[in-house]
């Protein structure tokens, strides 16, 4: 390993506090009721429920969404056996993608035991604590006798990884290599160099699907096995005895479909590749270094199909890719083992999502990596959010199917949006919204069409039936950037593209100069405005009636783009000025933050326009708008000008009497606690928790929404623009894909909320 790697990588554990994990609460503890509700005496009361029907506890307690990750350190990555405690940052790592990828909660537990009949004991009287065990890290053949144990003497599912984590994605994997050479596993002559716990494993999974023992080819480190052979020998590897004249690697690999490596590097040569089958399978999963470099495979064998377990080489069988989803679904149902269906159901829905077309998202996840399925990528990325949303439904369905469930799941589609909504914590709350935009979608004309993010979000609202996308550019250069990013060449037949430079620039220019010729542009400036400027024919296109929404913002300054915006589409009627609002969608719930991007220091009046208009667009949202305006004063506390305008802000809301609630000026916990919000100021017209927070300035707005963002592990959704005359949006040059298709729902919906002619044109107007 590189010198700057380790020391990064020993940094990076050391950073207080130390290591990869904490433990947080995830009720409140903030008054002395808190504390009695979680300890004594109320938590009494669940105590005695569990007590009498042992499952509540998946009800009052964490248990249903606790795994332990448990090791005696025996076969620790490529380290071999350094024990229990030197084990503890793997499994801790092994703890941390359990929460990022699957939202469940991990204990990592070293045990210091290598003998099987204590260390099973050990694990055994764990089962109250847990709803899961993840054996990991522990040498054959002991693996296999604890694992087995543990899962007949269990009853809540007991995994081990090293094995079926790796057999489900190297299983999924063969099963696309073979559809891609059109070869077909019955037939498939397969060599399995390696006899350890995932070797044996990943033969045993493939023929559950079909391959046949007699076609199979096993060797160690002495060798293939075979009948005549009786030395070193376990129950386990015997199993795979062949009666066969090949004695060593060389002679086993000799006109095999499928090479499948799981021992040690170096152990192939290009030599003995070039004996294989027409189209080979080659998955050498040693690592770090695999039994043969892809390279090597290539040059001796164009025609191969390559998978390693490496990051950076096309195809790794990575065990993130299984784990945190089979777990999930078994959790989720109550399962009380993960069984050979399960398995299946995981490896079955892995290989069909490489097969699918890749979302625009894990394109630029990835770099603009060509995730189309083929020989270099038969297995998903593992930020692929279809992982979640597709393999853990099977998972619990194959679960409920095998009479393992103890909790089913009655709803499967409502089951759906919860892991939805987990992937994408906008999910739930931009749900109604992609419903509306559905149900009628509208043209968007998006100013930056040759944008990567911006085709990718542009095939996403085709695909969806969201928005009817129009981009502005270069028709040559859209349908390249297109056929570069493996996009779906079917969008270029529903996707409008609109070239200025082939355009009636004259009539553009025209119109441009009637709007804002009195602003000091003159039709030569004009002309070069829509000549030169995407966003400037966007909004023209939408200000003439030919969309029905706009968005830009991927390129250049907000504030240039906010000029154009005010210049060419204007105010809505009644309007005191545009601004701007950002849902931010955190692990304790979703708020509302307004405004971090127009308003620099707006007036009592603008605050108390920006507060009617938030709430409205919230409405749109399906959310119940409950706004604070907030302060660094607490009901005149601490009086000062920004105080003292929030104050008038609230005052003229009381004299315009919307319908939704709000209060101020408050500090931001004020309108968050109801115990803090009673002590302040008892007659509060707060009734719960405010959601809509409207802060005094715009810096105030931007600090705390990138702090959120930054500290608070959340997502934005915006920025949302208010106050425009017609559905115009400016996107940061920092949005997603996911963040661009947000924006596309919510400009449908709000031309939708217009009308059919939306607020009628200034153009139309004069």
């Amino acid at each position: 390993m590189p010198d700057d790697l380790r020391a990064d990588a020993l940094a990076y554990h050391a950073a207080k506090p130390s290591g990869k994990l904490q433990i947080l609460p995830t009720k409140p503890m903030a008054t002395q009721r808190d504390l009695a509700l979680a300890y004594s005496p109320g938590v009494a009361v669940p105590c005695e429920e569990i007590a009498e029907d042992p499952s509540k506890a998946a009800l009052y307690t964490g248990r249903s969404n606790l795994v332990a990750v448990i090791s005696n350190g025996t076969a620790v990555l490529g380290l071999g056996n350094i024990g229990a405690l030197a084990s503890k940052p793997v499994m801790e790592g092994k703890a941390a993608l359990f929460k990022k990828f699957s939202g469940i909660d991990v204990m990592d537990l070293e045990v210091d035991e290598t003998d099987v009949d204590a260390f099973c004991e050990t694990v055994r009287r764990l089962e109250p604590s847990f709803g899961g065990i993840n054996l990991e890290d522990i040498a054959a053949p002991a693996c296999f006798e604890i694992e087995t144990r543990l899962k007949r003497e269990m009853g809540i599912p007991v995994f081990h990884d090293d094995q079926h984590g790796t057999a489900i994605v190297a299983v999924a994997g063969i099963l696309n290599g073979l559809d891609l050479v059109e070869k077909t596993l019955a037939e498939a002559r397969i060599v399995c160099n390696g006899a350890g716990a995932a070797a044996l494993a990943c033969l045993d999974l493939l023929v559950s699907f079909g391959a046949r023992k007699e076609h199979i080819v096993v060797c160690d480190s002495k060798g293939v096995i075979h009948s005549g052979r009786a030395a070193q020998l376990d129950k386990y590897k015997s199993a795979w005895m062949r009666d066969t004249d090949a004695r060593v690697l060389a002679d086993a690999m000799t006109g095999a479909d499928i090479f499948l490596g799981v021992s040690v590097a170096k152990a192939v040569s290009p030599e003995m590749v070039k004996t294989m089958a027409p189209k080979p399978l080659v998955f050498a999963l040693a690592n770090p270094e695999p039994e043969i470099l892809p390279e090597m495979v290539r040059s001796a064998r164009p025609d191969a199909i390559i998978a390693t377990g490496r990051s950076d080489y096309p195809n790794q069988v990575n065990n993130v890719l299984c784990f945190p989803f089979i777990f999930r679904g078994a959790l989720d149902v109550g399962a009380t083992e993960i069984n050979d269906e399960m398995k299946r159901a995981c490896a079955e829905g892995i290989a069909r999502i490489a097969r699918a077309e890749a979302s625009g998202e894990l394109q630029m996840a990835y770099g603009g990596q060509d995730l189309k399925f083929g020989p270099d990528y038969i297995i998903p990325k593992p930020f692929d959010h279809r992982l979640m949303m597709e393999i853990t439904p099977l998972v619990a369905q194959a679960a409920m199917d095998s009479g393992v469930a103890t909790r089913p799941i009655d709803d499967m589609g409502a089951y759906g949006e919860t892991l939805q909504s987990f992937v994408y914590r906008s999910g739930m709350l931009m749900k109604p919204v992609f419903e509306r935009a559905h149900r009628d979608p509208r043209r968007v004309v998006f100013a930056e069409g040759e944008s990567e993010r911006v085709l990718h979000a542009a095939m996403r609202a085709w695909r969806d039936g969201v928005a009817k996308p129009v981009l502005i550019g270069s028709a040559d250069t859209i349908r390249r950037e297109i056929a570069r990013l493996a996009l779906n060449v079917a969008m270029l037949e529903h996707v409008e593209i609109v070239d200025p430079a082939l355009s009636d620039q004259q009539s553009y220019a025209a119109d441009l100069h009637r709007l804002v010729g009195r602003d000091g542009i003159s039709p030569n400036e004009a002309m070069r405005g829509v000549t030169n400027d995407p966003s400037v024919f966007a909004f023209l296109m939408l200000e003439r009636g030919e969309v029905d929404a706009a968005i830009c913002g991927t390129g250049g300054r907000f504030a240039h783009h906010l000029t154009r915006l005010q210049g060419i589409i204007g105010l809505k009627p009644g309007a005191t000025g545009l601004s701007t609002m950002n849902a931010v969608v955190a692990p304790g719930g979703t708020i509302f933050i307004a405004d971090a991007y127009v308003s620099v220091d707006p007036s009592a009046e603008e605050v108390a326009d920006l507060t009617v208009r938030a709430a409205e667009a919230m409405r749109r949202m399906g959310v119940e708008p409950r706004a604070a305006l907030v302060s660094h004063a607490n009901f005149g506390d601490r009086p000062s000008a920004s105080s003292r305008k929030m104050r008038r802000a609230v005052e003229l809301l009381r004299a315009r009497d919307p319908d939704f609630e709000f209060d101020g000026e408050m500090h931001a916990d004020t309108a968050l606690v109801e115990s803090l919000r009673v002590t302040a100021l008892p007659g509060s017209t707060l009734t719960s928790p405010a959601n809509l927070f409207i802060m005094p300035n715009a810096d105030a707005a931007h600090i705390s929404l990138t702090l959120l963002k930054t500290m608070g592990d959340a997502i934005t959704v915006g920025p949302i623009m208010l106050g425009a005359a017609m559905p115009a949006y400016i996107a940061t040059k920092s949005v997603t894909v996911r963040g661009l298709l947000n924006l596309t729902a919510l400009a449908v919906v709000d031309a939708q909320a217009r009308g059919s002619g939306g607020t009628e044109s200034r153009l139309a107007a004069e």
